[in-house]
């Protein structure tokens, strides 16, 4: 990419880097976004919690017209994947498939990946909404409904226990080891009405239009939606080669403005913290970029 040096790299093109992108683009800023186009928001067959979409929105079709509103501004996008970051005095140097870059600031919107569970057909069972990933995103839309939480660990659990906000017919189907769900988690979920069923996880069945499992005593259940709750796991591998400090819960330390333990490193979206929410991810990006902007001002 020759000697130019970027205002700002966004590495990463789902809703926290498109808002970036918009803010950067309307701020007349000399920037790049790097897309590997991976972003989870992809997978959302239709939201109905996004705010405006009273009709709900696909992801894909968001995703699609957040892009085209950033280049209606100039936003400047290559498909590609950075592969190192690192501090070069006060720039930073990523290593991407599309060559070397140099930016005085770089905006990480990585996200995470879910731990999918290991069954066939997964993806046409998320877009047809049998397989669902956030209660917190979708669990309205299963209000009365037969639903299976799949897990291996105390955190299925509590989602079983969020679920019962909307169903009273929410089974755990614990596909871990029987000491990764303690005695005390068993009883509250006795106490929830919430049933138990430990099996493999090969034992659950993805049909057309039901999702069986089968329990402890062969016995076949149906479900009309299971949601894998067995976590995820949060992009943050070029922040690492950078320096950046991670929490306990391995997401990105970040001050008030996005900015991580490293000075001219910002992060926002799902790899910064756990609510995993569209509209915090673009609330944060939008922050970053403002706060870019202001520092490259002070600076001129």
């Amino acid at each position: 990419m020759g000697d130019k040096i970027l205002d700002c790299l966004v590495v990463g093109a789902g809703p926290a880097g498109l808002t970036a992108a918009i803010y950067l683009a309307r701020f007349r800023r000399d920037f790049l976004v790097i897309d590997s186009a991976a972003s989870r928001a992809g997978w959302i067959p239709r939201s109905h919690n996004h705010p405006g979409f009273p009709a709900g929105i696909r992801g894909k079709t968001l995703l699609a017209r957040m892009r085209t509103q950033a280049e209606k501004y100039g936003a400047q996008f290559r498909l590609g994947r950075v592969e190192d970051l690192k501090r070069d005095g006060d720039l930073f140097v990523a290593g991407t498939t599309i060559g070397e870059l140099r930016a005085r600031t770089v905006i990480l919107a990585t996200g995470v990946m879910d731990n999918e569970p290991n069954l066939p057909g997964l993806d046409a069972a998320v877009s047809k909404g049998l397989v669902r990933i956030c209660p917190i995103c979708d669990g309205y839309e299963v209000i009365g409904q037969r639903v299976g939480v799949l897990s291996h660990d105390a955190h299925g659990a509590a989602e079983a226990r969020f679920i019962t906000t909307y169903s009273d017919q929410v089974t755990l189907i614990h596909v871990g080891a029987p000491d990764a769900l303690p005695a005390e988690e068993r009883q509250r979920l006795a106490a929830d009405g919430i049933e138990l069923i430990e099996t493999a996880v090969d034992s659950v069945a993805l049909e057309k239009r039901r999702i069986t499992a089968l329990s402890f005593n062969g016995q076949p259940r149906e479900f009309d939606v299971i949601y894998s709750a067995l976590g995820v796991t949060p992009r943050t591998q070029l922040a690492m080669k950078a320096g950046a400090k991670l929490e306990e819960s391995g997401r990105l330390v970040v001050g008030d403005h996005q900015e991580t333990t490293v000075p001219g490193l910002y992060a926002a979206g799902d790899v910064v913290r756990g609510l995993n929410q569209i509209s915090t991810a673009q609330g944060e990006a939008a922050t970053a970029a403002t706060d870019i902007h202001n520092r490259l001002r002070a600076s001129a």
